[in-house]
This record gives structure tokens, sequence and C-alpha cells, in this order.
């Protein structure tokens, strides 16, 4: 190179090198304005998801999916609660090609719980994706597919599914995904969730068809007594079997959101205490009877005159005004005769029959729903107490309690705790004894008696013996109101068994703030609305239960009924 153009070439290097860094610059500021952008992009994706992505709609929490869990049936195999393969129906509005109106108005007809203006605000949605309905039947959403439109889409979903609906609602009870729950599902969740058990069913003491009858004979007394609530139960006296208990109102637990925390939502029969009333006077006999206070039912009361104690006067509601035998004092429900029985052998002993029969505790079975029995405490269980809970006022319990109890009272006198699991009855409980087989065997006829010459009469079931005891109480009312009864609301109870010369199953029902009506002559007392229920529940049951009606048969009641003062002559 001459020396001419090396120094040209000097003169260019300054310039190439001021050009080469501006480009560099140019592509470095390019370069980052590139990843801002990204970067920006990125933020308003997440913001547009978080602002107009509609996911699960948490208050359908019950409704969405849940694990796999074991099937749940009655005794005799019949499905109470099973999982099954459901659909999720879901738009994705950006996506749909047909006309909308269109589209919502033939989902519409295809699926009844959602209206056509529900679909199409889903259709509609400002969002990429909005649920339409869940749960769907796989037929259901099969037809739905066909509809061939790209923007509706079908999510395949484990789903709990009770075909029975509202029956058996509160005992089977519900899980939802936060683990709360109720009922069988609640006490079972470590069985029913087991993995190595999911092919085994759970099998119930409960019979479907007697569940069904128990709550169409409650439904209808509450319906044609306009009642607030009720609630049964029917037992096997000799395996504590529960075949049925019955809580209305109910609630349907496939219905999305369910009814948790509702009262519907409430086991009555487990949950639930009240003063139950004259059906305690039977067990007051009993504990008469078995420490020997009652030697004989000949054995007479003075109820001519009320009793005073303290500040309290017991009289009768039936005052029949005159001296009552045994038998007398248990059919005529004399609140005056029972409470002299029960003074006859105080407090102590009271107590501890009481305990025995598991009055005193939270009431047997594995629901973990039960209501804390109400009794006076020891400091006060002093004459008064003893008289007032002798005639079933005083102490509150749930008609699960009651049930055990009655079945404890005619099995031959042992206690077995109630179970909603079936059981083979070789490998029954033992159980403990409570009364002696004399006693449960007089307390058998007692309980004919009443029903028969008594104010049970309304529950005979011609042909099936059945015994039982009516109860009437005053409804508590709430703190909230300033506590003490309502002396406008009852609890009419009726308590009984049946056959009574060889007893098989305890069937309790209550009805709560039942009103008269023509037919009962305006009376709202237990023999005019649950006695009825009894009976009408007791003709529905018997036969599927393998109970035939034998009008030929009766119990021997010779030994009791000429102690008896017919009504008309007392």
């Amino acid at each position: 190179m001459s020396p001419a153009a090396a120094r040209a070439a000097e003169l260019r290097l300054p310039g190439h090198r001021a050009m080469a860094l501006a480009v560099a610059r140019q592509r470095m500021v390019i370069g980052l304005l590139i990843v801002f952008g990204l970067i920006a992009i990125l933020i308003l994706r997440l913001l547009e998801l978080g602002l107009l992505y509609d996911g699960p709609d948490r208050r359908n929490a019950i409704a969405s999916t849940v694990p796999a869990r074991a099937d749940i049936t009655d005794r005799h195999g019949t499905p109470l609660a099973r999982n099954f393969q459901a659909f999720a129906i879901a738009a994705r509005p950006y996506d749909i090609v047909s006309d909308k109106r269109v589209l919502a108005s033939r989902i519409a007809a295809l699926l009844p719980s959602r209206s056509e203006a529900q679909i199409f605000a889903a259709l509609t949605h400002p969002g990429k994706f909005k649920y339409i309905a869940r749960r769907v039947l796989p037929a259901d959403a099969e037809k739905i597919r066909r509809l061939g439109d790209p923007g509706i889409t079908l999510e395949r979903e484990g789903e709990r599914l009770y075909p029975n609906l509202t029956m058996a609602a509160q005992v089977l009870g519900v899980m939802s995904e936060d683990g709360k729950g109720a009922g069988i599902e609640r006490a079972f969740n470590a069985r029913l969730s087991d993995p190595k058990l999911l092919g085994t069913p759970l099998a119930l003491a409960l019979d479907a068809r007697v569940q069904q009858s128990l709550e169409s004979e409650l439904a209808f007394a509450m319906a044609k007594h306009s009642a607030e609530g009720a609630a049964g139960v029917v037992m096997d006296v000799h395996t504590g079997e529960v075949l049925a208990m019955a809580s209305l109102p109910s609630w349907n637990p496939n219905a999305p959101g369910g009814a948790m925390g509702m009262p519907a939502y409430m086991n009555r029969a487990t949950l639930a205490v009240f003063e139950l009333g004259s059906t305690f006077k039977g067990f007051t006999i009993a504990m008469g009877l078995d420490v020997g206070t009652i030697p004989s039912l000949a054995k007479t009361y003075d109820a001519r005159a009320p009793l005073h104690t303290g500040r309290f006067v017991i009289k009768d509601d039936h005052p029949q005004n005159r001296i009552m035998s045994v038998p007398d004092v248990f059919v005529y429900s004399s609140n005056i005769g029972t409470a002299k029985m029960a003074l006859e052998y105080g407090e102590p002993v009271q107590r501890e029959y009481l305990r025995r029969m598991g009055f005193l505790d939270k009431v047997s079975g594995e629901l973990l729903e039960k209501g804390r029995t109400l009794y006076p405490p020891v400091s006060n269980w002093g004459q008064s107490a003893v008289m007032t809970v002798g005639f079933g006022h005083g102490i509150a319990v749930t008609p699960l309690h009651l049930a055990v109890a009655y079945s404890t009272l005619v099995n031959g006198g042992i206690y077995r705790p109630a179970t909603f699991l079936k059981v083979d009855p070789a490998r029954a409980n033992p159980g403990r004894r409570v009364f002696k087989q004399s006693t449960s065997d007089t307390m058998r006829i007692l309980l004919r008696a009443a029903v028969t010459e008594g104010t049970g009469g309304q529950a005979d079931a011609p042909g099936y013996r059945v015994g039982g005891k009516t109860g009437t109480a005053e409804m508590p009312r709430p703190r909230e109101l300033g506590g003490g009864y309502y002396h406008d609301k009852n609890i009419t109870t009726f308590a009984g068994a049946f056959p009574m010369d060889a007893p098989r199953y305890a069937v309790i029902v209550s009805l709560m703030d039942g009103k008269g009506t023509k037919d009962t002559y305006g009376f709202r007392t237990a023999g005019w609305l649950a006695a009825p229920i009894f009976k009408r529940t007791v003709l529905r049951i018997a036969p599927v239960l393998g109970v035939a009606p034998d009008a030929a048969r009766e119990v021997d009641m010779s030994s009791v009924k000429s102690l008896i003062v017919p009504k008309h002559k007392g």
C-alpha cells in the first residue's frame, strides 16, 4: 500500500468504528424492546386469565369432582350412595360457531336443570371458559356432544350420587371437598375412601322399603297437621339395628350447594333433644317392679288430689279422681300415680336405671351428630326432679334414645346399643341386662293394654298386637326468646313395639308442633296426632319385615284387665 492509501485508510477507520457502535446500540435497544414486549404480553395474558377466566364455581362445591369412594347400600344391597362418571358441560364463547340464541335453546331442551337464559349467559360470557352445567349424566352429555359445536366442551368427572334423592338424607350425610361432612359419609369416611375397599360396598342396617314407608307417613302427618317437623326410628329389638331413621323436613344431597347448616340438614332423631313426656312412664313402672317397690300390679295409688312439691303442682291431664291400680295408672297415664311410684324408690335407683338404659350419655350408634342429653345435676336431683322425671319431664333425650330404651323394655330387659351397620344375628352385641325377664314380660302386657284400653287406642294395627305409650310435652322456647316452654306448641310422640307377644321391632314417631284438625276435634295430643302415624307405619312395614297379621292371636292380658276400671265407671 502506498503512503497515500495508508493515510486514507487511517482517516476512514474512526468513521467505521462509530458506525459499528451505533449499529450495536440499535440492535441492543431492539432486543430489549422485544424482551419487554414479551413480558408485557405475558402480564396481560395473566391479567386476562385472572379477570376473565371462570373456573369451577365454588358455590357448587358439593357438586364438584369427588375422590373415589365405596358404595353404600341398604341391608338388601339396594344402592343408597354410589360413585359414577358424570360430565361437566362448558362453553368456550370465542370458539362457538352456531347462533348462540339457537344453541342456548337447543341445550336447554336437553338440560331441564338449566334455563335458556342461564345457558345463553354462559355462551356469551366475556371470558374464555364458562361452565354451563355439572353432574350431567353420560346419556345427556352425548346428546349435547351431537350438537356438534366446537365451542361446547365435555369434561368427564367422578361424582357421588344419592339415587333415592331425599330418602335417609340426614343418615347418609355427605362429604364436601373441604373435608366437612355428616352422617354415614362422615362417620365411615376412612372406610369408604380406603383404596383397598372401594369395590366392597358398606352395607347398612337400613331397609330402604321401611325407610320410605316411615318417611312417607311422617310427611303425610306433617302436611295434614301443619307441623314444624317430624322424626322417627324403626329398630330391631334383638340386635339394635336401625332399620329406618327419618328426620323431616329433609333435603336432597344431590342438589348443588346442598343444605349444609340449614334446619333441613339437622338429624332430629339423633341431634335434637326433647322432653318425651308420658312415654317415660313405662320405665318408672319397670324400675318399681324390678326393685320390688311395686310387688304386685294390684298395688294402688291415690290420684284424687294434685301433688304439691315446692312451687310445682303435679296433676293429671286425664283425671280419674280415684284410687288407681298400677295398670290403671299406666293405661290412663296418671302423672300423680307415676310420680308417687318414682318417690318410692327415689333418686339413686332412678338415676342408675336411666344410666343403664343410656339416657345419661349421648345416644349410641356410629353417627357423630349427637345431641347432649339434658337432665338434673346430682346436686339438684331432689324430690321434685324424681317425680317429674318419673313421668317424662325434666329430662330431654333424642328419639333414638327412646327407641333403644323401648327395645330394652320389651326384648327381655337387655340393653343393646344402636348400630347403623348390618348385623349377623348370630354375632349381635350380647348387650347388658337392665331389667329382669319377668319385668319385661309384665311391661309387654301393660304396653299392649295401653293401646287396647287407654290413650293409645288409635295406634292399634289390627292383627299385629302392637303395644306402646303416648307422650305429649310442651316444646321448649329458645333462650334468645326467653327460654321456658311454649304453651301452644307440643311435641307428640308414640313409642311402641310389635308384635307384643314376641316383640321384634320398636317404632318411635314424633311430630313437632302439630295442629289439631276437624277429624281430631281440634285436639293436638299424642293420642290424636302421633298414634295414627304409628298405626299406619306398622301396617306398611310389617309385611315387608316378614310379620304376618294374625287376628286370632292376642297377648294374654287377663292379669291386668281386672285391675283396670273402665273409664265410664270412673
